[in-house]
């Protein structure tokens, strides 16, 4: 094999193994429910009028 081969294989394998690391990290991380103060705010900030 040669060294651009081993290189590609390396870079594909670092690709993979981030986003695995990826994945498993945001699937520890706790989504908030917005409150309904909350969201009616966002809203009238999003509003053109």
């Amino acid at each position: 094999m040669q060294v651009w081969h081993i290189l590609i294989i390396i870079l594909v394998l670092a690709i993979i193994i981030g986003n695995v690391l990826l994945i498993k990290h945001s699937a520890k991380m706790e989504l908030k429910k917005p409150n309904d103060k909350e969201s009616a705010s966002s809203k009238k900030e999003k509003s053109p009028n």
